[in-house]
C-alpha cells in the first residue's frame, strides 16, 4: 500500500532532494506497522542567521487507527541542526521507535485479551 504523505516546508524554498529523502524514510515505517493512515512532514528553518547558517526543524505526524503519534527534531532540542538531512534521519528514528513502542503495547494487549478468556481445564 502506498502510504498517503503530505510535505510542506516552510520558510525553506522545497527542494526535490530533500522530498525524496522524506519518502524513503516514510516509506520505511509501514515495514513497522502496516495500517498508516497517513504521514505528515512538515521541514522549517526558522531563523535565517548570516554567520551560523540556517538551523532546521523537521516535524513527523503519523495517524494510526485511533491514535497520532507526533516527533519533533530541531529547534529546542540538545542542539539545533545545521543539516536538514540530519534532522530527518534523526526525526523518523524517533518516529520508527514509538511506532515500535506501539506495536509492542498492541501485542501485549492481544496476548493479555486472548489469555484472561482462557480457562483452566478441570476446575
Amino acid at each position: 500500500m502506498e502510504l498517503p504523505l503530505q510535505i510542506t516546508f516552510h520558510s525553506i524554498q522545497r527542494s526535490d532532494a530533500i522530498a525524496g529523502q522524506v519518502r524513503s524514510r516514510a516509506r520505511k515505517l509501514e515495514k513497522f506497522f502496516d495500517r498508516i493512515h497517513c504521514c505528515r512532514v512538515a521541514i522549517e528553518a526558522p531563523h535565517h542567521r548570516r554567520t551560523k547558517g540556517n538551523e532546521y526543524r523537521v516535524r513527523v505526524e503519523v495517524s494510526l487507527p485511533g491514535q497520532q503519534l507526533v516527533v519533533t527534531r530541531g529547534e529546542g532540542d540538545h542542539g539545533a541542526y545545521a543539516d536538514v538531512y540530519a534532522a530527518i534521519r534523526d526525526a523518523f528514528d524517533a518516529m520508527r521507535r514509538q511506532l515500535e513502542d506501539h506495536v509492542a503495547l498492541l501485542r501485549d494487549k492481544a496476548k493479555t485479551a486472548g489469555s484472561a478468556q482462557i480457562e483452566p481445564v478441570g476446575q
